[in-house]
């Protein structure tokens, strides 16, 4: 007897935010790959390799703002702020201690 499986449902927001996260996990792999892959070109010039390299750097740039673009606009939805317990505000202003003999 088979039994049916339900599709999986995944918010699309959280669904996003995950493979856009990933994404920015990856761009230093592809950053090393692309500015190692002029090593493999032995019969291009010093001077295309170096507006390869910059434009690759630039690609890497804009990649990076888009995907941090993105991950901006939908907020991580696994953090809540309310619940934050790691920098309490103090109620109270903390004194600063004062040296001895300085007047």
């Amino acid at each position: 007897m088979r039994f049916r499986r339900e599709p999986l449902f995944l918010a699309r927001q959280s669904y996003r935010r995950r493979r856009l996260e990933d994404a920015a996990r990856l761009l230093p792999i592809l950053g090393v790959f692309l500015f190692l892959l002029p090593l493999l070109a032995t019969d291009a010039g010093t001077a295309g390799q170096g507006i390869y390299l910059f434009a690759a750097w630039f690609g890497l740039i804009v990649a990076t703002a888009m995907i941090a673009r993105g991950l901006n606009r939908w907020p991580d939805l696994s953090h809540n702020p309310d619940s934050d317990t790691s920098s309490p505000t103090p109620s109270e202003p903390v004194p600063t201690p004062q040296r001895e003999g300085t007047d």
